[in-house]
Parts: structure tokens; sequence; C-alpha cells
């Protein structure tokens, strides 16, 4: 082999071994920032999936509600119940129906005086159908007015009598949050806390909407878009 070969053999060999060890450092840094990311994501999200433990019932279908449709997502849940009573004799407690709070939904799932406080009506431009004002409570929370018909039977208070779970959407809690935020000149993480703090009795915040949906699936629920 000439001089020239060898040469020419050994600077290949060693452009191979420099892209080597380059290659080696960067799947090493990689490796650190994607296990950093780990580390970050499981400590701000834990895995908020209790409630699926409170499930047992025979019949259990989770109702994926990101907008109000007027209502009628209440209308389905109550029917949930109502026709496994009536036409096949399952009583409430074999009967588990969810109701998600998330997208149009969310700041449903907070109590009067905090729709009072920060106009949520008037911020959502929801109307009381007596006054024809935006409405200062939360108008699903004791009497909804659905398809013109007030059904107190629909409402969540009622539901939840009945054994029905919601559950609020952390994310989404946040977004809206911020918005109501500006709207009002307030900062985001006093509204935040706020909101935290005043959560209908009996609601369930999740970490988030798209992976409690998972969970209930995963879980064995039955799916029902709204």
């Amino acid at each position: 082999m000439s001089a020239q070969n060898t040469r020419r053999i050994g600077g290949i060999l060693g452009a191979l071994l420099v892209a080597g060890l380059v290659i080696t450092a960067v799947v090493s840094v990689a490796n650190n920032v994607l296990a950093a990311d780990s580390r970050m994501v499981t400590a701000a999200a834990p895995a908020g999936d209790a409630w699926l433990n409170n499930l047992k019932g025979k019949h259990r279908q989770l109702f994926d509600a990101p907008t109000t449709n007027d209502g009628i997502p209440l209308i389905h849940v109550l029917n949930f119940y109502d026709t496994y009573n009536k036409a096949f004799n399952a009583p409430d407690a074999d009967i588990n129906g969810v109701l998600t709070f998330y997208g149009f939904t969310t700041l449903y799932g907070l109590n009067d005086a905090t729709w009072e406080k920060y106009k949520l009506g008037e911020f959502l431009k929801t109307n009381d159908p007596k006054t024809n004002a935006p409405t200062i409570v939360n108008p699903w929370r004791t009497t909804p007015v659905i398809l013109g018909m007030t059904l107190p039977q629909a409402s969540i208070e009622s539901l939840q009598k009945r054994g029905a779970t919601f559950i609020l959407c952390n994310n989404s809690l946040g977004l809206f949050a911020d918005m109501v935020a500006k709207a009002r000149g307030l900062q985001t993480e006093a509204v935040m806390a706020d909101f935290k703090a005043n959560i209908l009795p009996g609601v369930t915040l999740v970490p988030g909407m798209v992976v409690a949906i998972e969970q209930a699936q995963k879980r064995g629920l039955t799916y029902h878009r709204q």
C-alpha cells in the first residue's frame, strides 16, 4: 500500500472517529434534556385520575361537552339515568354519568358568587331568560332553562344527587382565568386562585381534559360526544 493511500485511509478513519464522538456527545445531551423534561412534566402534572376509582356502576358513560349547546348536555345525562331506570330497571346506584367542563363549558364549573363577581354572564354573553340581562348566577347549577323549559331535574345539583360526576379541566380554567383577568384589568394568578377556590362542590378539577377522556376510555367508560 502506498504512503498516499495510507494517509488517505488514516484521514477517513480519523474523520469517522471524530464524527462518532460528536454523535455520542449529541445523543448524551439530548438524553439529558429529555430526562429533565420528563421530570418537569411529572412534577407539574400529577395523575389526577382518583375520580375514576369512584365509578363502580354497571353502566358508565362520559359525556364530552366542550360547548354548552343550549344545555342539551345536561338533558343527555338526565336521559342516561332515566332511560336505564325505566327501560332496564337499573337503579341510580348502577349508573355513572360523567359530564366534562372545558372549552366553552369551563366556567359552568364555578359557583354563583364567582359568576356575579367577575360578571361571567356578560363575559360569556349568556343572558338570564327571565330578565334578558347577563346572568349573575351559574345557569346550570339549580334551574337550567333548556329548549325554553326550566328543568331543575337536569341541573348540576340534581344530577349530582343521582350519582353523576362532573370534571373540570385545569388547563382550560387557566386559559379562561387569563382571558377574564385581561377583560377585567386583573392579575391572572389572582383570578386563577380565586377560580380554584370557588369550584362548585363535588366538581373535580383534573389536570387536562384530553388526558381525562383517555383515562376514562381505558377504564371502560363509553363515550358520548355532545
